[in-house]
């Protein structure tokens, strides 16, 4: 056996003799992870593409770890099965063996179900028709669905061959074996030799990005558009096909693609400074991005149609095992009306029905101006008019929806813009560029290819680079210098503007990546406002970082009591700060009348801001109105905490806990830990007893104030379910020594 570690958490494991390459784990974008470490690469095999790659999965017991999916096996087994030939009818590939997916039950149910609705969206016409979808459209929907399908929607479990390893040990292969050792860790063994696999990241560890992107600084416009990638599942160099529109100064999402965090930091914007999302459709290298945009301290404005929100939140839930209601917990959630001109705050968008394998929409926005209008399409994943001919006009079942499906879909694709951005990727699923020639649109950008332009598509259109901004209306207002003062106006909500306008008119500066703001126990000159970017605070003792974002102030508790910050501050991107001098600050805060209560709520924010709980892109203005609303409580050594009548979270200042489900310990914790999370989602008491293992300080937060922070919320629902697979897991290892014992005596 051969074991590679691909990346951090990642292990690719090849058993030859068995004929099995197994991935162990499978984070956003894995898939070119393995390309650049040459794990898949092309290989000879006649007429045929083909490309060698692993054959099996091991799924991961946590659906997420820091911060990103954890069995995103959708590319993965697209591979397998397209790439590798292992479904395509007489390709050297296809030897009648299928990918084999291993994990728990509970994992295999949520990724089969994930893939099913990653690989066919709404399963059924009832499904669209509970959308608000006309009969005859749902009807229509469905026909093109099976056409895509070759007239089958196959389950996962028909197509791929899923192992359920409950029983501790399963054998693989006729003398090859995994046993599940620990909570996400397995031992193989065959022939006398094992290998040991640990998916688990530790704290402060995340999956990385397989792109190198170059630092940007991108302009608050009027309305423009950010290229935010033109690639495909397949590329190396670029992330998937997405833009950036920017309206008003606000900052709006198309697509969220993988690893879309390392973009957004890249050109120099905070998860917080986004205003909304539009969805596409669900296919990964649109949406596996989705459960970063959660991890913000307010809900992002989501829009789509009802057809996309219904099978994008299918997709989400199965893949995490939750709830569909928690879609909306996580996000805000607004429903665009089918060809027509949504107006949101007078940016107009345009959803058009777009054939396609899912529910899809290709996207048109537009805004007033002098002379009639500004406009940007999006036309990601679209069939070529050759297939959508063939599908919808030439097809024996056609109805009368199909051909004005064809006219009008054809029609407004080809509708003259100031630009347009075109999905060329070709294909059964993908458009064509020369579908496009002779469209008088303003500048025509073709993406979601892994490849450079041929001569005929350089007479169409263009390319574009990542960080590339086309403002089709310049600002004539500085918006980031209103964003500063909306910032200062909700940390300040009783100053008047007139104070608020002397800290406005201090220094707005720009920062580049790697910048420090404040060094280690240096004395602190300034107060800085993070109005656009991410910051970092460098815990050199641990080796990690704190994430800071935009709304955040760095320096507020030095500026109080002349304290020596003990942490370093740096740009984590290209920022942008409001520069406040120490001393303006504090008479600023001292003649409002302010200064006791900041003195007071500086060091506790700054203790939450420490924690793994509150301390990742949650802005200042949130962390203060947590620190007012903090009850303290002291729990002396030996002493269980009683939480079944506070409904609160407990979050641990000074000493450390055991944690016990039953009677069996389930984690213990330190300083800046916590439980009661699941006194926060149910009703009934909680679950976890604590006991203090020495004198111990705790802050107690009520759990309404909580419920509407989504990074806090997902932080707290991911350890709540680690906690209850580590009861699991051990009970289940309790229960088969109790067996062995009541076996071995006489």
């Amino acid at each position: 056996m051969n074991q590679i570690e691909v990346c951090t958490g990642v292990w690719l494991l090849e058993i030859p003799e068995h004929n099995l390459s197994i991935l162990c784990g499978c984070p956003p974008d894995v898939v070119k992870l393995l390309m650049k470490r040459g794990l898949i690469s092309k290989k000879d095999c006649s007429s045929w593409f083909c490309e060698t790659g692993p054959n099996a999965i091991l799924l991961s017991e946590f659906p997420m770890q820091g911060g990103k999916f954890a069995n995103l096996i959708e590319f993965p087994i697209l591979q397998m099965m397209y790439r590798q030939g292992m479904i395509i009818p007489g390709h050297p590939g296809n030897t009648g063996v299928k990918p084999v997916v291993i994990g728990l039950s509970p994992q295999l149910k949520a990724v089969a179900e994930y893939l099913f609705r990653g690989t066919y969206g709404l399963a059924n016409r009832e499904e669209i028709l509970d959308c608000n979808i006309a009969p005859e459209f749902a009807d229509e929907i469905i026909r093109i669905k099976l056409a895509f399908a070759f007239g089958n929607m196959r389950k996962s479990e028909d197509v791929l061959d899923m192992v359920a390893m409950d029983s501790g040990t399963t054998e693989l292969r006729p003398g090859l074996f995994i046993t599940r050792t620990g909570v996400n860790r397995y031992r193989f063994e065959t022939g006398g030799c094992s290998r040991e696999i640990d998916l688990n990241l530790k704290d402060g560890e995340s999956y990385p990005s397989p792109l190198s992107l170059e630092y940007h600084s991108v302009r608050r416009e009027y309305f423009s558009v950010i290229h935010l990638g033109e690639g495909n599942g397949w590329d190396t160099q670029k992330p998937c096909m997405s833009s950036i529109v920017v309206y008003q100064g606000k900052i709006y999402l198309i697509d969220t693609g993988p690893n879309i965090l390392d973009s957004l930091t890249a050109l120099g914007i905070s998860v917080n400074e986004i205003e909304g999302i539009f969805h596409t459709h669900v296919h990964d290298d649109h949406f596996a991005g989705l459960t970063s945009l959660v991890r913000t301290d307010h809900k992002i404005k989501y829009y789509a149609t009802s057809l996309v929100i219904s099978s994008v939140m299918k997709k989400l839930t199965a893949l995490m095992s939750v709830p569909e209601k928690r879609f909306y917990r996580s996000f805000e959630v607004h429903t665009l009306k089918h060809n027509e001109w949504n107006n949101i705050n007078g940016l107009e968008v345009l959803p058009l029905y777009s054939p396609h394998p899912v529910e899809d929409n290709v996207l048109l926005f537009r805004t007033l101006w002098e002379n009639g209008y500004k406009s940007y399409a999006h036309l990601a994943d679209i069939a070529s008019f050759s297939l959508l001919e063939e599908m919808l006009l030439k097809a024996e079942n056609r109805t009368d929806v199909s051909e004005k499906l064809f006219r009008s879909f054809t029609s407004n694709v080809r509708q003259k813009t100031d630009l347009k951005k075109i999905d060329v990727d070709g294909g059964m699923i993908h458009g064509c560029a020369k579908d496009f020639a002779g469209d008088e649109s303003g500048k025509i950008i073709l993406a979601h290819i892994a490849r450079d332009l041929t001569s005929e598509e350089k007479e169409i259109g263009t390319d574009a680079c990542f960080g590339l901004e086309e403002v089709l209306i310049p600002a004539r207002t500085e918006y980031v210098s209103q964003q500063a003062f909306a910032y200062l106006q909700a940390y300040f909500p009783l100053a008047s503007r007139e104070e608020l306008s002397m800290l406005i008119n201090c220094p707005i500066e720009t920062m580049n990546h790697g910048s420090t703001l404040q060094k280690k126990d240096s004395p602190a000159s300034h107060v800085y406002l993070i109005i656009t970017g991410v910051a970092e605070m460098v815990h050199s003792g641990t080796g990690t970082v704190t994430m800071l974002s935009a709304g955040t102030l760095i320096g507020e508790s030095a500026a109080c009591s002349d304290a020596i910050p003990p942490f370093t501050y740096r740009a984590r991107s290209n920022i942008t700060v409001l520069k406040i001098p120490k001393s303006m600050y504090t008479v600023f805060i001292t003649r409002n009348g302010f200064f006791d209560e900041v003195k007071k709520n500086a060091s506790t924010s700054f203790f939450l801001q420490t924690t793994s709980l509150f301390g990742e892109m949650v802005s200042s203005i949130i962390l203060h109105t947590i620190a007012v609303c903090l009850v303290h409580r002291k729990i002396p050594a030996g002493d269980f905490f009683d939480n079944n009548d506070e409904a609160s979270l407990v979050l641990v200042e000074k000493g450390s806990f055991k944690l016990y489900i039953e009677d069996i310990e389930v984690d213990e914790i330190g300083v800046g830990g916590f439980f009661g999370e699941e006194c926060v989602f149910f009703s009934g008491g909680s679950l976890i007893l604590a006991q203090a293992t020495e004198d111990s300080d705790c802050w107690l937060l009520k759990a309404d104030l909580l419920r509407d922070i989504p990074i806090v919320e997902w932080k707290m629902l991911m350890e709540y379910e680690r906690r209850l697979i580590e009861y699991g897991a051990r009970r289940t290892r309790q229960s088969s020594e109790s067996e062995k014992k009541m076996f071995q005596e006489p």
